[in-house]
């Protein structure tokens, strides 16, 4: 896995370099990676907005995840860091980088920050995407991103997915009760809607509550 990050200022503050200096290593990376037989997965950070540069165009975008393509990264992974994305601003970005990287070799990535990320997910599927980043209960976040959430929960995408008739091969209960683990051990409460309903569910019927 190698990260980029597509403004100047938070890729100092994250990785102590700049977005040239990144893709320069990610070659070299990639590179003695491949000669290994390897296979590299790319991260492009901060795909809509930057916390500290603001609005990031879909051109800058789709020419680091080219680039990182063309290296031969099998996978590109673009993340909203902070959140701040729309299903709106998610589209244009998307549309620029499918005109020069192949649906097949995207995959996304939202954080929750604003609400929405499971509209993005959804917006991100209609387009082609199948490979969604995700995180259980929805932890996570980003200590060079204030304020920044956790990425989208994987029960809430999963129960999406599942309501759209797509097969995920993950088994939901089973996802819920490792949510509900890893939130005891934290001791933190879960973050996703479909956790969260389907406790109140339990305590109604048995006066019990997870996590």
């Amino acid at each position: 896995m190698f990260q980029l990050i597509l403004c100047d200022r938070f890729d100092r503050k994250n990785t102590n370099c700049s977005i040239e200096e990144s893709l320069r290593r990610c070659e070299e990376v990639v590179k003695a990676a491949r000669a290994a037989n390897i296979r590299v997965r790319g991260y492009v950070s901060c795909v809509v907005g930057c916390p500290y540069e603001g609005k990031i165009a879909p051109e800058a975008t789709s020419k680091v995840a080219k680039a990182l393509y063309d290296m031969g990264c099998y996978e590109i992974s673009l993340g909203d860091t902070i959140g701040v994305g729309t299903p709106g601003s998610v589209r244009k970005m998307l549309e620029d980088v499918m005109k020069t990287v192949p649906s097949e070799a995207l995959a996304v990535h939202f954080h929750d920050t604003y609400g929405q990320a499971l509209a993005n997910v959804m917006m991100a599927v209609e387009m082609g995407i199948n490979v969604v980043d995700s995180s259980v209960a929805g932890l996570g976040g980003c200590p060079y991103a204030p304020g920044a959430s956790g990425n989208a929960a994987t029960e809430d995408v999963v129960y999406m997915l599942h309501g759209l008739g797509l097969d995920t091969g993950v088994e939901l209960s089973k996802l819920i009760s490792a949510g509900e683990f890893i939130c005891k051990f934290l001791q933190r409460p879960t973050a996703s809607k479909v956790a969260q309903a389907l406790q109140r569910r339990r305590k109604t019927v048995d006066g019990s509550i997870s996590c």
